[in-house]
């Protein structure tokens, strides 16, 4: 009967533990720093509709939320290249 029950047993439900594991990390991190998980996605789409106006690095933007008297401030800051770099507009245009 020994055999039989081993090989009855069922695995154990190690996916389903990784899971909530990872959960508590991923709550644990987001605790941490505060901010919303949308903040790296909106950034990077920011600096994609930027890029199209303005040669512009990855490293040029910048995004804090902030919480002041119980509004939010979403802050926005782009280090744009001297006037002497031409933006994609003028060189498609001319």
């Amino acid at each position: 009967m020994g055999i039989l029950d081993f090989l009855k047993r069922k695995p154990e439900p190690t996916a389903n533990v990784a899971r909530e594991r990872l959960r508590i990390i991923v709550a644990q991190e987001r605790s941490n720093r505060g901010a919303p998980d949308y903040l790296p996605m909106m950034r990077s789409e920011l600096l994609e509709v930027i890029k199209k106006y303005v040669h512009v690095d990855i490293e040029a933007i910048s995004i804090k939320l902030e919480q002041d008297s119980g509004h939010e401030i979403l802050e926005l800051s782009v280090a744009l290249p001297d006037g002497n770099s031409a933006t994609k507009s003028d060189t498609a245009a001319g």
